[in-house]
């Protein structure tokens, strides 16, 4: 039996480790968290904070491993590349994960590489001479963290006089205290999913988003199909393998951000060298393309061989994460009878006396809804009914 290490035991990563015990994996699990709901499912676990690289390799080192992997969190990106080097097991190399790990290096390389056609972007510090920055700067811009997560600290800057402020909140959302400024570009948001193997990249699938309105941008849904033209998604295919190979990314999933604008010119939001959040990996990937992603995830981490036959049929998928009206939770719905209503599938993670905050980022969700279907319009009526009907059977307190 092989055995697996995975970063981060989260809500998102419970459905991963499930996945690896189908499998008749050995798994073992790591988190922050004591009480990480992927623990559960875990054959062992220990909490180590993720970012602890160190600690998390001398765990590695006394388990004997056979495969590291992380998904759908950024934070685990480097530590299970650093276990994958120093083990000699199957990763993402750790230089290449570095890179990834910061925005502004990202957008650097895409732009010396003429993969994409923005501005070269700035990165900035506590120190920096903001005054004389925001009069060389073509607004608006886009400011976030260089190493965030989730779109915390990220916003647009429209006018000089609010750089600083932008900068300066977004360096306190970033572990290395600094943030990137880059050209900010008009256009609908799309997502990426792809899976490197033996640096053959493959694009498994194009999903629509759906995002908050200005001044915050958090996802609050995703569909498949995309709803753009065969020509649109094969540039946009190539477009993804470009950014890829230039950023020398060698093996594993890369979830990536896209905007097109009216013109049809592609440009990258941001890129993350592992699964997708959000259910995209667990969930949406699996059924709008029939392909047991997870499954392939976990073989290539342990150096399995990997098949891209279809598991089942592809299906039209949609999700909303459940962004709730804001106030404490005095009782809560039968979440149950709600999704046999409207033939959804929901994972929640509310409590009575919860504190539900206004939506502005990814962590103020408070879980997802998602469905499946045969028809794209009935698929995306029910998840956004259901989800209205959660908001409105959660009581709050007055």
């Amino acid at each position: 039996m092989k055995k697996i290490l995975i970063i981060g035991a989260g809500f998102l990563q419970q459905f991963v480790i499930k996945k690896a015990n189908e499998l008749n994996y050995y798994v073992f699990a790591l988190d922050g968290n004591p009480n990480a709901i992927g623990f559960k499912y875990a054959d062992e676990y220990k909490c180590i904070d993720i970012v602890d690289q160190e600690k998390c390799l001398k765990y590695a080192k006394e388990k004997k491993i056979d495969g590291v992997l992380t998904a759908a969190t950024d934070y685990g990106v480097l530590t299970a590349s650093y276990i994958a080097k120093k083990l000699n097991l199957p990763g993402l190399d750790y230089e290449v994960a570095k890179i990834i790990k910061n925005k502004y290096l990202v957008r650097k390389i895409l732009c010396e590489k003429k993969v994409d056609d923005t501005n070269f972007p700035y990165e900035v510090e506590s120190n920096t001479d903001f005054e004389k920055l925001s009069n060389k700067i073509d607004y608006p811009v886009m400011v976030k963290p260089c190493d965030g997560s989730g779109s915390r600290g990220a916003s647009r800057v429209n006018d000089p006089k609010d750089l600083k402020k932008a900068c300066i909140e977004a360096i306190n959302n970033s572990l290395s205290c600094k943030a990137e400024i880059e050209t900010f570009i008009f256009g609908k948001e799309y997502g990426v999913e792809s899976l490197v193997e033996n640096g053959e990249v493959h694009v498994l699938a194009i999903m629509k988003k759906e995002m908050t309105k200005p001044p915050y941008y958090a996802e609050l849904g995703h569909t498949i199909p995309s709803g753009l033209s065969p020509i649109l998604e094969s540039k946009i295919k190539d477009y993804v393998k470009n950014a890829i190979k230039a950023l020398k990314i060698n093996i594993g999933s890369v979830n990536m951000d896209l905007l097109v604008t009216d013109d049809e010119k592609i440009h990258i939001v941001d890129i993350g060298a592992r699964m997708g959040g959000n259910l995209i990996g667990s969930h949406i990937i699996p059924y709008g393309t029939g392909i047991d992603y997870m499954k392939m995830m976990l073989q290539l981490a342990v150096g399995e061989n990997i098949s891209f036959e279809n598991q089942m049929n592809p299906k039209k998928v949609s999700s909303k994460i459940l962004a709730l009206r804001k106030g404490k939770i005095k009782c809560l719905p039968d979440f149950h009878a709600i999704a046999n209503e409207y033939g959804v599938e929901i994972y929640e993670h509310l409590n009575i006396a919860d504190i539900i905050n206004e939506y502005h980022t990814n962590l103020d969700g408070c879980g997802y809804v998602l469905k499946a279907g045969e028809q794209a319009n009935e698929v995306l009526l029910s998840v956004r009914n259901a989800k209205d009907k959660i908001d409105m059977s959660v009581i709050r307190e007055k």
